[in-house]
């Protein structure tokens, strides 16, 4: 019997070799990076408070197109993140939902990036505060791919916090659902601020690096994770 089954064992494909899911990677970088080009770009515009203006504008006037350059960089990333945690997930919950969603993300970021926003709380030095009337490419910034990337990334997040929670993964669903919490409420807080609420808008800046710090963190931790549990056993 034991010569059976060594012939058995022997005539057995050998298991193929584990192949890295190195798309996860993607989702690793994509927002330290991202908070790093703008971090520093802000430092050399004359005129632009972090505080008070959002991220987007660093796209207008001379050297925009370096936030233009982000922004794609970003959303390209955003992307091949989408693929590998397709890859990561499937089968199961959230395989399709969540990659699906943090590929909306990443459009509405490569959309942000090709149709510039409008001058908003007074900078570029010179102009109103609110655009009086918009224009289209700052309409399309807004509700065509900025509005819907940050309801598709927020959504991403309650999809993965159930999804984690019917893996098995409790810690990773109570941290998804927070994300999603404290980025919807701090995105609320930001529009208002960009919208010239008396009380928010010389914060509106900071309240919009916290929400997007909130998000990008969310999904570095989440590609973190998801590597991790792709190591070979």
């Amino acid at each position: 019997m034991t010569g059976i089954q060594t012939l058995v064992a022997a005539a057995a494909p050998a298991r193929p070799p584990h192949r890295p899911n190195r798309l996860l990677r993607a989702g690793l970088v994509a927002g330290p990076l991202f908070v790093a080009f703008f971090l520093l770009e802000q430092a050399f515009r004359d005129g632009y408070d972090p505080l008070r203006h959002p991220v987007s504008s660093l796209a207008l006037g001379p050297g925009g197109w370096v936030q233009v350059v982000n922004f794609e960089i970003a959303g390209l990333l955003c992307l091949l993140f989408a693929v590998g945690l397709r890859r990561a997930l499937r089968p199961g919950p959230g395989s399709v939902a969540a990659p699906l969603l943090l590929a909306i993300w990443g459009v509405g970021l490569l959309g942000a990036g090709a149709f510039r926003t409008d001058p908003t709380s007074g900078y570029p030095v010179g102009t109103p505060p609110l655009p009086d009337p918009p224009t289209w490419h700052g309409q399309l910034h807004d509700l065509a791919f900025s509005l819907p990337g940050f309801a598709a990334l927020a959504a991403a997040m309650l999809v993965l916090a159930y999804a984690y929670a019917r893996r098995r993964s409790p810690a990773w669903s109570i941290y998804s659902l927070l994300s999603a919490a404290a980025f919807v409420t701090l995105f609320v807080l930001t529009t208002m601020g960009f919208s010239q609420h008396a009380s928010l808008v010389d914060v509106a800046g900071l309240l919009q690096r916290c929400t997007v710090g909130v998000g990008w963190l969310w999904m570095a931790l989440v590609a973190a994770h998801e590597i991790r549990a792709d190591r070979p056993h």
